[in-house]
């Protein structure tokens, strides 16, 4: 099940050029290019004589060309030539799908394209330039459903097991330390202040503290996204009171867009406040965040294997699922509710 009627990341800005992909969004094959003038498109990656996949074709000015009979897509999908023959039928056409790029992420609507409000995108500044950070982005293809990558990033006591060379720091100060929960317009907001602890080895390597540190752990998530804000400064200094600045600060991008009920095309990007002009600090964050999600990623596909073997057996929740539960009612929501809209009309 899904949330359709939802902006997912499709892609990231770079990734898009004349020569098409093909990506399955919600278990639907979507075919992703810019067109000569630049424009960002995604239609239905099937072509509607004989269902040839459009990826394999060519992007030619402002069309996509299938590569088996020739057949002409533009952006809205309505085929606007058929070799040997000059009547075009309107029915032949393909899905288009509303695409937004915005902070370097090509943003799709796989849902009901009339409901689709590009003012709904949630912006993030920290791509752009001069925003005084600086980042680098991936993606990676999971094999896990995509609920359960929401419930590892909103139960952030795991940091104390599976990131403890790098992040955990003391397993006692992650495990006791009270997350906030709140509901958002859409989502929910997650908050965990670490007062005075020691600075993990990531933190120590990328500023050298001296003594303890102030940590936060922030995450702003709806279906789909989850934004992490995290860090450390001086203890003492008024960070979990708001006053951050120095110190060791990231943010991450988590784009999570279902590719099946079981595999997801998982997007994030990590950005930095210090050493913004020195890409080898840029790649040095990527590769530490890398292997963070790594370990993530190990954690989240062995799960979703011992799952498959009994698909109906449950768990056992306990207080840090807290977040990821709030998340799972919010997704559950949002699918009864387009239903009700789909019996609706």
């Amino acid at each position: 099940m899904f949330v359709r009627n939802c902006w997912y990341v499709a892609a990231w800005s770079s990734e898009l050029s004349q020569t098409p992909i093909s990506r399955r969004i919600l278990g639907e094959s979507v075919v992703l290019f810019r067109t000569h003038s630049g424009q960002a498109v995604a239609l239905e990656d099937r072509c509607c004589h004989r269902g040839m996949p459009l990826a394999r074709g060519e992007v030619d000015g402002e069309i996509i060309r299938c590569p088996y009979h020739g057949l002409e897509f533009g952006p809205s999908g309505q085929c606007t030539l058929i070799p040997g023959q000059d009547l075009v039928p309107q029915h032949a056409r393909v899905r288009s799908f509303p695409t937004v790029v915005q902070d370097e992420i090509v943003w799709i609507w796989p849902g009901d394209a009339d409901k689709a409000d590009p003012r709904k995108i949630i912006a993030y500044p920290y791509h752009r330039p001069n925003s005084g950070w600086a980042w680098k982005a991936t993606v990676w293809h999971v094999k896990c459903h995509w609920e359960l990558i929401n419930d590892n990033l909103l139960d952030l006591t795991h940091l104390a097991l599976v990131h403890k060379s790098m992040i955990g720091g003391n397993n006692t100060v992650h495990f006791d330390t009270q997350t906030q929960v709140a509901r958002t317009e859409g989502g929910l907001r997650t908050v965990r202040l670490m007062p005075n602890s020691d600075p993990p080895p990531a933190y120590l390597k990328a500023v050298g503290f001296k003594g303890k540190v102030d940590r936060w752990q922030e995450m702003d998530g709806w279906p789909g996204l989850m934004l992490a804000y995290t860090g450390g400064v001086d203890a003492g200094k008024g960070a979990l009171e708001g006053h951050r600045e120095g110190g060791y600060q990231i943010r991450v991008f988590n784009g999570i867009t279902p590719e099946t009920e079981t595999t997801t095309h998982y997007f994030w990007s990590k950005a930095h406040n210090f050493a913004i002009d020195d890409p080898a600090v840029t790649q040095e964050q990527f590769e530490q965040t890398e292997t963070i999600f790594g370990e993530d990623r190990d954690v989240l596909e062995l799960q979703q294997a011992r799952i498959l073997e009994n698909p109906q057996r449950g768990f056992v929740d306990i207080k840090a699922d807290h977040a990821g539960l709030l998340m799972r009612r919010i997704i559950r929501q949002a699918i009864d509710a387009e239903r009700v809209s789909a019996k609706a009309s």
